[in-house]
């Protein structure tokens, strides 16, 4: 697996330029200040925000490309996010919001509920599957995060800011 990412996007009048390529297994890392632009690229690459020039690819698989009008949509992307903000739906249970990538992909919600039902016993969260999000300590509502992200089995996973809930010491 290869990611090709070239690619500049925009929010608002800021605007990110990111050129890299990751091969399978490879981990890379994008370092800057708040506000440089990591979270708008990695929104890009998961197809929330559309670049507004260039192109993304995942192997053969072009998800992104301006010159050819092309935007693959976030559901189709092969592809995991784990967000900062854990951006959990509020009235879903953490079965709920883990199924949630699996419904939006158009996989019945039996199984749906059923994947995701086992991936929350494997990270312990059994006994909080019919919890709401504010029912759940920080550290449930990551792995509830996390779980929504790996579900989908992604070919890529990104991971925005995950340590910044860490304590510093």
């Amino acid at each position: 697996m290869t990611l090709a990412v070239d690619v500049t996007a925009t929010r608002g009048v800021f605007e990110v330029r990111a050129a890299f390529e990751a091969e399978a297994g490879q981990t890379i890392a994008l370092l800057g200040p708040n506000g440089s632009g990591k979270s708008t690229l990695v929104s890009t690459i998961a197809g929330l925000l559309p670049p507004t020039e260039g192109r993304i690819a995942l192997d053969d698989t072009v998800l992104d490309d301006t010159e050819n009008d092309l935007h693959l949509p976030p559901e189709r992307r092969p592809i995991g996010v784990f967000f900062q903000d854990l951006l959990l739906f509020p009235h879903l249970s953490a079965t709920e919001n883990v199924a949630f990538p699996l419904r939006a992909r158009g996989v019945p919600k039996p199984e749906a509920r059923l994947r995701a039902a086992e991936l929350l016993k494997r990270l312990g969260l059994v006994k909080r599957a019919g919890a709401r999000p504010r029912e759940l300590s920080g550290g449930e509502a990551q792995r509830v995060a996390l779980a929504r992200a790996l579900v989908v089995e992604p070919e890529l996973l990104l991971l925005d800011e995950p340590l910044s809930a860490l304590d510093s010491q």
